[in-house]
């Protein structure tokens, strides 16, 4: 490699770490601006469009927040610095739905590793067509009891403790949660693997052609998902460069 190769990669480097850290700081931050307003002063006898508009602001930003963490697991959340991706994305696996960080980073790789056929963790090898019974698939893969039991003493704290009544824990904070899942699911795993037509490579994997404001909106740019399996290296805010530097 030459010493501009060298030059090249080490200012791409750089401009990870500048751009991750505040990117997934800024998606954090609103997160829990939007979640605290939500469920601790939002009053669910106002105008329906206020409450579900903050219903679908928080989805996204819970797509985002799982995103984040999902750079974690590669690294590329703050490139170089691995205690910073692993305590970062310990927290946000765990405030998402009391996930274990250690474990779902080693399904991700198992997914890479293994990406649309046997040993895949996150594909429906029986039904590799149909979304519902994928998602359940997904869904009871990832969310068991102890899962269960951290968001039971979650809502407990939020009723008991911090004083949220308890329709608006489920409204406004369940829901949200719920759906992002759905979101996730769909447009990061079921519309990128599933079994529809010949996928580019090996990688089993495909990507869709949003422009960027309909990509980020969806997914966060996890909708580029065969650029994220050719580059898993890259985060989230670079996939786009990614897919357009093909196309020109």
């Amino acid at each position: 490699m030459s010493l501009g190769e060298n030059t090249a990669s080490d200012k791409l480097e750089s401009q990870r770490l500048n751009w991750g850290l505040p990117l997934g700081l800024l998606v954090i931050a609103c997160w829990s601006a939007v979640h605290i307003y939500s469920v601790f002063f939002h009053s669910l006898s106002g105008p329906l469009w206020q409450t579900l508009g903050l219903i679908a602001l928080q989805c996204w930003l819970y797509t985002g927040m799982f995103i984040v963490a999902h750079d974690t697991m590669h690294g590329s959340f703050a490139p170089n610095h691995p205690k910073l991706n692993a305590v970062l994305g310990t927290g946000i696996m765990f405030i998402y739905a009391g996930f274990n960080w250690k474990t779902m980073k080693a399904a991700h790789h198992a997914h890479h590793n293994n990406s649309g056929r046997e040993g895949d963790p996150d594909f429906n090898r029986d039904n590799p067509h149909q979304f519902w019974p994928w998602y359940v698939k997904f869904f009871t893969h990832y969310f068991g009891w102890k899962q269960v039991f951290t968001l039971i003493g979650f809502t407990l704290a939020y009723i008991f403790v911090f004083g949220a009544s308890y329709l608006n824990t489920i409204v406004m904070w369940a829901v949200p949660a719920i759906l992002s899942s759905v979101q996730l699911f769909y447009f990061g795993t079921y519309l990128t693997h599933r079994h529809e037509g010949k996928f580019p490579d090996h990688h089993n994997a495909r990507t869709n052609n949003y422009p960027r404001w309909l990509s980020l909106l969806t997914c966060f740019h996890f909708g580029y998902h065969h650029e994220h399996h050719l580059f898993p290296h890259e985060p989230w805010w670079r996939l786009p460069s990614r897919k357009f530097e093909k196309t020109t």
